[in-house]
């Protein structure tokens, strides 16, 4: 079966299989060093740019500011959660993050 991923609403959401599933209006911890030199850096997104899906995790591309130094800047490759048997289970904003490297960077 095929994932439908797109964005909605100007950017505000994800929608996953003709529904909203992640929004922009929480909060992410990020380890150091993906977004600013913050630790962890909490990045209140802004918008999402774009969406996509590497093996089963579903990663975001994504425009936020760090609350603690005030960075703004794109995120590239956030995890937002992981397709398992046609079924998306979101990952928790608070749980810190890490960045989804493309597969010609991958050690």
């Amino acid at each position: 079966m095929s994932i439908a991923l797109r964005t909605l609403d100007d950017g505000a959401w994800i929608s996953i299989n003709d529904s909203r599933q992640v929004s922009v209006s929480d909060v992410w911890s990020l380890t150091t060093g993906a977004f600013c030199d913050c630790s962890p850096a909490y990045v209140l997104l802004e918008a999402f740019v774009d969406v996509d899906i590497d093996g089963s995790i579903v990663v975001a591309h994504a425009v936020g500011q760090c609350l603690e130094c005030g960075t703004r800047d794109s995120i590239e490759r956030l995890p937002v959660g992981r397709i398992v048997n046609d079924d998306f289970y979101p990952y928790d904003p608070e749980d810190v993050q890490w960045l989804v490297e493309p597969d010609g960077e991958r050690p």
